[in-house]
């Protein structure tokens, strides 16, 4: 048996890497284009006020307030769900230690596409809310009040770009059987503040809606740009279901070729 180690030509691998571009930027227009024409969708019916929302928020926020008043100990955990343990600047410290991390262990890449995520995200949020300037519901003996405008929900929106944030950083570092319940424990979290953010009536559903849908766009369009960056350095495509950064566990991912510069043919 032989090796025969085939070395190929820069400008063929250039051209093969344009069309592995063409691809992802394909595929990512699509993947943006799952949340964020739903979310266009949802913001013009809320802009234009259509009565079939309006209904489903009014019965919704009715409800849900009946309960809330009816069980102050279950009002009472909503609260403390809503105000601390989920409330965003929790949220946001905990992407910005996770950033620190990265910055130590020298992970520049993930570091800057967190970093990125985070404030675009609560950027984006605020900049929709004034321009939107939906008012919050108004309820007879409210259990809770918040500030501001009310459309998208800024709690639903930080929630999903921050536990999106740290699920594909740290998923490299799961074990492979920890990897869907950390999955499944995440999306409860972001479906619970949503949740929360309606039952306490400070937000409509559609509110929490557009946040989910605002933030999975933003993740989406941030995930994106970060595979591009790691195409271009060399790295090999990254399975979001296992993390963005397989090289985190500072192991070399199996599918990358050693020396990364030519093709390996056995005969």
């Amino acid at each position: 048996m032989t090796t025969r180690v085939t070395v190929q030509n820069p400008r063929d691998r250039r051209r093969a890497a344009d069309r592995r571009f063409g691809a992802r930027l394909l595929g990512a227009a699509a993947a943006a284009a799952v949340t964020a024409v739903p979310f266009g969708l949802l913001l013009v019916l809320v802009e234009g006020q259509w009565r079939p929302l309006r209904r489903l928020d009014a019965g919704a926020a009715r409800r849900l307030h009946e309960i809330a008043l009816a069980h102050p100990a279950w009002t009472s955990t909503l609260r403390f769900l809503s105000d601390l343990v989920w409330d965003p600047v929790t949220l946001r410290t905990a992407v910005a230690l996770l950033t620190l991390w990265l910055v130590r262990r020298r992970a520049w890449r993930l570091a800057a596409w967190a970093a990125v995520t985070a404030v675009a995200g609560g950027l984006i949020g605020l900049l929709v809310k004034a321009v939107v300037e939906r008012a919050r519901p108004s309820l007879e003996d409210p259990v809770a009040r918040a500030p501001g405008f009310s459309f998208p929900s800024g709690h639903a929106m930080t929630a999903t770009t921050s536990f999106a944030v740290l699920l594909l950083v740290l998923l490299p570092l799961v074990p492979r059987s920890w990897r869907a319940p950390c999955w499944a424990a995440a999306v409860l979290s972001v479906t619970g503040v949503g949740f929360t953010r309606v039952a306490l009536g400070v937000h409509w559903f559609s509110d929490v809606l557009g946040g989910w849908l605002l933030g999975l766009t933003v993740v989406t369009l941030t995930a994106w740009a970060f595979e591009a960056w790691r195409a271009d350095t060399g790295r090999p495509h990254a399975d979001v279901g296992g993390g963005l950064e397989p090289e985190l566990t500072g192991e070399r991912p199996e599918d990358e070729a050693p020396g990364g510069t030519g093709e390996r043919t056995v005969t």
